[in-house]
């Protein structure tokens, strides 16, 4: 009797949690950008995934080797259980570099190469967005077939110059080729430049594989520059972003990781906030 009890208990409270996760917008674990971590991975890279590890984070995206090989990255992570989804680069180490760019993202064990900047001066131009395109559908091309990587490129704000009916970042999305060019969402600088994140995941779809989380202060007013002070990144749900909106519609596009990146100085202080606040969040 006291047996089957405890199963019925058990089984309560299994169907309990089931029912819970059920009803949460995001019952993952978020990935981590190395880049909000970036001063402690370069001072102790094993320490400091020893934190990630213990806040639960396992899925990781690397913008920097950090003075390190990609095959000791490699081991520090199998030892605490945790990958590298995403390898992100350079622009001119992506072209010039491609073969070695490749071998490292391998290493890591990443299926992602990722560019978060496209060099320019002065505003992104319609010149500067068709070379980018051309070089993007080239380069996504190799890593594809001849090293079985996806490319994704990650907007930076600038590229939402009004173009046609639309805007430049349009342009890039239609005529990047699918089979070799995704893109990787960040959603403070898809919204400072006055675009809408939750719509361009609904406009695009599957087009965005990978996403960045983070969230602008209050009273800031964004532009087309592609920069503001790191001290405006904020805890998210704290900002000015809609974070449920963008959640919902980045779900139904299948996007399949999502990192937190918080370049703020008080990242630590920020990033525990953030994570309880996804985890808060109701479909």
């Amino acid at each position: 009797m006291i047996k089957q009890t405890f199963f019925s208990l058990c089984a309560v409270v299994l169907f309990t949690l089931q029912l819970q996760a059920q009803e949460m917008l995001f019952p993952e674990m978020p990935g981590m950008v190395s880049y909000t971590y970036r001063n402690s991975l370069s001072k102790d890279l094993p320490a400091t995934l020893d934190t990630l590890q213990q806040m639960g984070i396992t899925d990781m995206e690397f913008s920097n080797l950090f003075g390190h090989t990609a095959a000791d990255i490699k081991k520090e992570l199998d030892k605490r259980g945790m990958h590298c989804s995403s390898f992100g680069v350079g622009y001119k180490d992506l072209m010039e570099k491609t073969a070695t760019v490749a071998e490292n993202a391998k290493t890591l064990g990443a299926k992602f190469v990722r560019v978060a900047w496209v060099p320019h001066k002065g505003a992104f131009s319609l010149e500067d967005a068709k070379q980018t395109i051309a070089d993007f559908n080239a380069v996504g091309k190799i890593l594809k077939e001849e090293h079985d990587l996806t490319f994704a490129y990650h907007n930076h704000g600038y590229e939402f110059e009004p173009h046609g009916e639309g805007t430049l970042f349009d342009l890039m999305i239609r005529e990047t080729n699918p089979d070799y060019v995704s893109f990787e969402m960040d959603i403070l600088w898809t919204f400072f430049p006055g675009a809408d994140p939750a719509a361009l995941l609904e406009k695009y779809g599957n087009r965005f594989k990978l996403m960045h989380m983070k969230d602008l202060k209050k009273g800031i007013v964004g532009n087309m520059s592609g920069g503001t002070p790191v001290e405006n990144d904020v805890a998210l749900g704290t900002g000015q972003l809609d974070l449920p909106s963008i959640l919902k519609a980045a779900k139904k596009a299948g996007v399949e990781h999502f990192y937190l990146e918080d370049e703020s100085p008080i990242y630590y202080q920020q990033v525990p906030k953030s994570i309880k606040y996804l985890q808060s969040l109701k479909k």
